[in-house]
């Protein structure tokens, strides 16, 4: 099967184990569409498949680059396309798993990033001007020259935004605008787009308490606290899971509020992943129903891919 299966969903919906159950069908191997599993020493807070559950398929663009270190979406596009090619050279399947919408999005849509200039000082002004005015008032300055690109981000992703903001500067076009133009070119892939969704949504409220609840027991708490004490690896600050712990660490609020904390902005991450995907018409949704589980998911999903194969 020539083809590469997608995926796709908000957190704790089941992708992982979806994904890999159907690397053991098609003889494929997973390649991670996630921003935050492929930094090392956030095992826990980016929910990453343990060793039992990757039940030994492989499992590629994980846990690879330091917390400290940046990321493009054009940098993980590019790594996919080698993974993806050297996965189906050896005659299997590449099935793509993640939540991260910007980066399947622009996988699926072929799009070419060009190769403006990095202008670092202007970075570094964009993230002085976000310290002291705050992520909102530098996703307002995005707003105002490539409101297309703003609506697709959220303040918290400020590097992305910071990356948006130097394009226009460096190139004097949109991101928006090059994403527009990429698009001419077909990807060289076939596409089976699955994505995982839930009703009623408080199923899916349910499974994202009871998670954060496990990554807690597993060592959320140890593992934030080692990002807390590094201040040179902005990343992790930024990730859900650690940043809402660092008032606890810091003496202004009691444990239970900061989870209570963790898991609304849970919640509302899932609402925008949900959101993202939903409104991509070529990803076949697998609606998952109070007493439902990997058994019915994986039957629907065979039936979609059997369809498409």
């Amino acid at each position: 099967m020539n083809k590469i299966i997608v995926v796709s969903g908000p957190t704790a919906s089941g992708k992982t184990a979806l994904a890999v159950e159907l690397a053991k069908l098609y003889g494929g191997e997973v390649i991670s569409a996630d921003s935050m599993q492929i930094y090392t020493d956030m095992d826990v807070a980016s929910a990453k498949a343990t060793p039992e559950e990757q039940q030994g398929i492989p499992h590629h663009l994980m846990n690879f680059l330091d917390p400290s270190q940046s990321f493009s979406v054009a940098e993980w596009v590019g790594m996919a396309g080698k993974c993806a090619d050297d996965i189906l050279a050896r005659g299997k399947t590449p099935v793509i798993c993640g939540g991260t919408g910007l980066y399947i999005s622009s996988f699926v849509d072929n799009l070419q990033f060009d190769d403006s200039e990095c202008d670092y000082a202007y970075r570094d002004e964009l993230r002085r001007f976000a310290e002291e005015n705050g992520a909102a008032a530098l996703l307002e300055k995005l707003r105002e020259v490539d409101p297309e690109t703003a609506a697709e981000l959220h303040e918290n992703n400020v590097s992305r935004v910071i990356r948006a903001l130097e394009v226009y500067k460096t190139t004097g076009h949109t991101i928006a605008q090059a994403k527009r133009e990429s698009r001419n070119a077909p990807s060289p892939y076939q596409f089976i787009l699955l994505t995982l969704d839930f009703e009623p949504r408080e199923l899916l409220h349910e499974r994202i308490n009871r998670r954060v609840d496990i990554m807690l027991k597993n060592g959320l708490e140890q593992e934030a606290r080692r990002c807390f004490e590094q201040p040179d690896r902005p990343t992790a600050a930024q990730a859900i899971g650690c940043k809402e712990l660092y008032p606890y660490f810091r003496g202004e609020k009691p444990l239970e509020e900061c989870v209570e904390e963790l898991k609304l902005r849970t919640r509302q991450y899932a609402k925008r992943q949900l959101t993202w995907f939903r409104r991509d018409s070529r990803f076949s949704r697998i609606v998952i129903h109070p007493g439902e589980g990997l058994p019915e998911v994986l039957s629907a999903a065979r039936e979609i891919i059997e369809r498409e194969k």
